[in-house]
């Protein structure tokens, strides 16, 4: 295959939104996010270290119905996922501030975890690593 064909790269992960300004808010209020750019009401991204999340309004060229009619909506199982250290102490502090959990925490052999969602039903897993290299903080 041609290597210029192949030349990809991560730009971001892209959610779709109701409100851009409410769920760029909710992102860097509440989870550490920077704004990198906006375009009201349209499109907003938003960056945590080297991740980028594109966040997608109804008037955004990336939310317009697909070839079939289908309309791009909030929400789904598909999520994004946080590395955090102290989790309960970050549940406790969501908890306070009003966020709306979608689950309790769960622990597994690699780690606990737990869902979060933004203003629109989009989940965010906030995981926190068993194993002390994969540990952030």
């Amino acid at each position: 295959m041609n290597e210029a064909i192949r030349n990809f790269s991560l730009h971001g992960v892209r959610y779709q939104v109701t409100d851009v300004a409410r769920a760029a808010a909710f992102y860097t209020d509440h989870l550490g996010f920077r704004l990198e750019h906006q375009q009201l009401p349209a499109f907003a991204s938003v960056v945590l270290g080297d991740f980028r999340l594109l966040l997608s309004g109804p008037g955004a060229s990336g939310s317009r119905p697909l070839p079939g009619g289908e309309s791009q909506r909030p929400g789904g199982s598909n999520r994004v996922v946080l590395h955090v250290a102290h989790l309960p102490a970050q549940i406790e502090a969501l908890k306070s501030a009003g966020v709306k959990f979608r689950n309790q925490m769960e622990a597994g052999p690699a780690g606990r975890q737990i869902q979060v969602e933004d203003p629109d039903g989009n989940p965010i897993e906030l995981f926190e690593p068993l194993l002390p290299e994969a540990r952030v903080g």
